[in-house]
């Protein structure tokens, strides 16, 4: 029972206001001693997802699992995420802690001073993109993946057991043959058949989403990793989730590991990179990666990013019973971003010049890193 309760505090993180969770914490012991017994007994079953589709940063199906799955999602990783992330790379960033996208937007910047010798030598790079990668997951080899490390755990036969039990459950469940749908029901039609699982074969393909997705993305990709570091012997290598960098000062060897690394996806990991997604040029020219725009001597937000605090701000505008404190929280989650890079001219300008209502509420905090109530 403490690990499920710790499990349980864990997931009400952030989800705590929300009805499922506020459902579950009415009777919470009742609820976790219920699924406990679930779990001794291996009965526990995934229940309905909620199935929605988002637009932002880009149009993509999402399944929501039940507040209870999520528990139980935390509950298992929680068990072996400190032996998997010891094998990790230092230099994959995705929902990794102490991690994720500024992490890996400096490295990035710090790589390329190296490659190019202080910026004294030229140097290139390439970056790629695996192919409709969550839904094309291959089940089988994730859940080999994992069994197999978990049978190098020196832990007990019953835990063990009970692992692999949570592993194949939560694996092979397919959310769209249980779900409610919510939100722009227009939206799904606009989803290519090959993002979406509604038509992705049986044995492939995880919910984005999901705290176990997210986690088995990693422990998928890190074969790919080991790969590119230890048998291409790439010096100069990031990935974050699916979208990774290579750099070299030879362009011609780019190439060649691009070939090399699209033949072991395809035949390890049943994966593909994508073929319209390829980037390369001179390190010089700027690389965008993780919501930045890099250079070796200074880094910009992508515009991308700075548009829809624009459009933020101007329906803020327009509208005259916006929350104040709600726009204020908001743009100082933008301005945290903007604060990694080089981009004092940027939060200054869009308070001066987008925030017209909000002056009334708000006023920048020195350097303007944030706004702070007047």
């Amino acid at each position: 029972m403490p690990k499920l309760l710790s499990a349980y505090i864990s997931c009400r993180k952030r989800k705590r206001n929300t009805i499922n969770a506020l459902k579950f914490e009415q009777n919470l012991e009742k609820n976790l001693v219920e699924l406990q017994q679930k779990l001794i007994n291996k009965t526990y079953c995934p229940s309905t997802s909620i199935c929605f589709a988002v637009t932002k940063p880009k149009l993509r199906e999402i399944f929501a699992a039940d507040f209870t799955d999520r528990v139980v999602h935390h509950l298992l990783v929680k068990e072996i995420e400190d032996y998997f992330e010891r094998r990790f790379i230092y230099h994959s960033y995705a929902c990794r802690t102490k991690k994720g996208t500024h992490l890996a937007a400096k490295n990035l910047q710090r790589a390329i001073l190296k490659v190019t010798r202080n910026q004294t030598q030229p140097a290139y790079f390439g970056q790629f993109d695996v192919k409709s990668f969550f839904t094309s997951i291959d089940k089988p080899i994730l859940f080999n993946m994992l069994s197999q490390e978990i049978q190098k755990m020196k832990k007990q036969k019953l835990w063990q057991q009970e692992i692999n039990y949570l592993l194949q459950t939560i694996i092979f469940h397919n959310p769209a043959d249980n779900y409610k749908t919510k939100g722009n029901l227009n939206l799904f039609d606009r989803i290519p058949p090959h993002k979406s699982l509604f038509y992705a074969d049986k044995t492939k393909g995880l919910p984005i989403g999901n705290l176990t997705s997210q986690f088995f993305a990693n422990v998928y990709l890190n074969h790919l990793d080991q790969y590119i570091k230890h048998k291409l012997k790439v010096k100069f290598y990031l990935r974050y989730a699916d979208d990774f960098v290579v750099l070299c000062q030879d362009k011609s060897q780019i190439y060649k590991w691009r070939e090399q690394i699209n033949f072991f996806l395809q035949e390890k990991l049943k994966l593909k990179l994508h073929p319209q997604k390829d980037k390369y040029g001179s390190v010089y020219q700027g690389i965008d990666f993780v919501g930045y725009f890099v250079k070796p001597d200074y880094m910009l937000c992508r515009k991308r990013i700075v548009n829809a605090l624009k459009q933020k701000l101007y329906y803020f505008n327009q509208n005259e019973n916006a929350d104040p404190k709600i726009m204020i929280q908001t743009v100082n989650s933008y301005f945290g971003h903007f604060r990694q890079g080089d981009c004092f001219q940027l939060r200054q300008n869009i308070y001066h010049r987008r925030a017209q209502k909000l002056k009334k509420y708000a006023k920048p905090a020195p350097k303007y890193t944030h706004l702070t109530l007047r």
